[in-house]
C-alpha cells in the first residue's frame, strides 16, 4: 500500500478542507484553546483573501472555517518559508478580523480570529522549540491581553514525538503530518488507534486518487522544488554578494588608512594642508581633521585615524 504525503496541497485539502470533523480534532489539538473553548461544529469558509507569494507560488494551502461561537480559523501548509510568509499571515488574520463586520455594525459583535500555520522549514534558527504562540499582550504585564488576534507557527522539521499525556492528540496529528508519507512502508499502530487519525491515514492512500489527481499532486511537488532551488539560489547570490560588497569595503577603508598614515607624515614634516591634500589624495577637510589628531595625539595620531 502506498501513501501519499498529507502535506501536498491535493492530500491537505482532501483530508481538512472537506471533513470537518477531522479539521475539528485538528484545531482542537493543535491550537491554545481552554476546556472550555474548545469547537464544537465547524462551516466552511472561501480560502481566498490575498493573492499567492510571488516567489512561492506553489506552497502555500488555505483552510479557512467558522465555529458555533463565529471565532474564524485560518489553516496554512507552508513547505517554504519567507520573509514574506509572516506578512502574508498577519494580513490574512487581520482581514478576516475586518471582514466581519458590516457597516454599521457594533464592534462587540467582532469575534477571535485564529491563524494556524504549519511550516515544513526551519524559521527560527537558534531555537530549538518547534511551537511559536503569538498574542497580542502588554510588554511589560504579559498577563494582559488584547483579545481578537493569535497566531500559532509550527515548525515541523523540529517536532520530535514526546510523551506527553496531556498533549496526546496533539502529538498524534503532528506525528500523522510528519510521518506519512510515500516512504512509508506501514503505519504505525499508535496512529492507528486513534479514530480520526486513523480515517485521515485512509483519506492519503494511492489507491483513492484518480490519475489526473496523481498527476496534480506530482505536479506540487515538481512546483516546490523548482521554488526551493530558485530560492537557495537567490540566498546563495545575496551571501555572495555581501561577501564581495565586505571584501570592497575592506580595501577601501585599508586603502584610505595608508593614505591617512601617508598624510600624518606629511604634516609631521611641516607640509601645509594643501601640500597634503594634493600629495595624499585626500580632501582638504580629512587633512584637517589628521591635523587636529596630530595636534591632540602626536605620535600615536594613527590609532586614532578611524574613529
Amino acid at each position: 500500500m502506498r501513501y501519499l504525503d498529507p502535506k501536498n496541497d491535493l492530500t491537505f485539502k482532501k483530508v481538512f478542507g472537506q471533513h470537518p470533523h477531522l479539521l475539528k480534532s485538528f484545531l482542537n489539538a493543535l491550537l491554545p484553546l481552554e476546556p472550555d473553548a474548545q469547537i464544537v461544529n465547524l462551516e466552511y469558509l472561501p480560502s481566498e483573501l490575498v493573492p499567492e507569494i510571488p516567489e512561492v507560488r506553489n506552497s502555500i494551502v488555505d483552510v479557512r472555517c467558522i465555529d458555533q461561537k463565529k471565532r474564524q480559523f485560518i489553516v496554512e501548509m507552508q513547505m517554504l518559508w519567507t520573509d514574506s510568509f509572516m506578512n502574508r499571515v498577519l494580513f490574512n488574520a487581520s482581514k478576516a478580523y475586518v471582514k466581519q463586520l458590516k457597516t454599521g455594525q457594533e464592534y462587540h459583535l467582532l469575534q477571535p480570529v485564529y491563524s494556524l500555520n504549519l511550516v515544513d522549514d526551519t524559521f527560527i534558527k537558534d531555537s530549538p522549540e518547534w511551537y511559536h504562540h503569538y498574542r497580542i499582550v502588554h510588554a511589560l504585564d504579559t498577563g494582559r491581553q488584547i483579545e481578537g488576534l493569535e497566531f500559532v507557527f509550527v515548525e515541523l522539521p523540529k517536532f520530535r514525538p514526546q510523551t506527553m499525556p496531556e498533549k496526546r492528540l496533539q502529538v498524534l496529528w503532528l506525528r500523522y503530518l510528519t510521518e506519512v508519507g510515500e516512504k512509508s512502508a506501514e503505519i504505525s499502530k499508535d496512529l492507528l488507534e486513534q479514530r480520526e487519525v486513523r480515517e485521515a491515514v485512509e483519506y492519503v492512500k494511492e489507491s483513492g486518487f484518480s490519475e489526473g489527481e496523481l498527476a496534480a499532486y506530482d505536479k506540487y511537488w515538481d512546483g516546490v522544488s523548482v521554488e526551493r532551488t530558485l530560492l537557495a539560489d537567490a540566498i546563495a547570490e545575496g551571501e555572495a554578494k555581501g561577501r564581495a560588497e565586505g571584501e570592497a569595503k575592506g580595501r577601501a577603508e585599508g586603502e584610505m588608512l595608508g593614505q591617512q598614515k601617508v598624510a600624518l607624515k606629511m604634516l609631521r614634516k611641516g607640509l601645509r594642508v594643501q601640500e597634503v591634500s594634493a600629495l595624499a589624495e585626500i580632501d582638504e577637510d580629512e587633512v584637517l581633521r589628521l591635523s587636529r589628531l596630530h595636534e591632540m595625539f602626536g605620535s600615536s595620531a594613527e590609532e586614532h585615524c578611524a574613529s
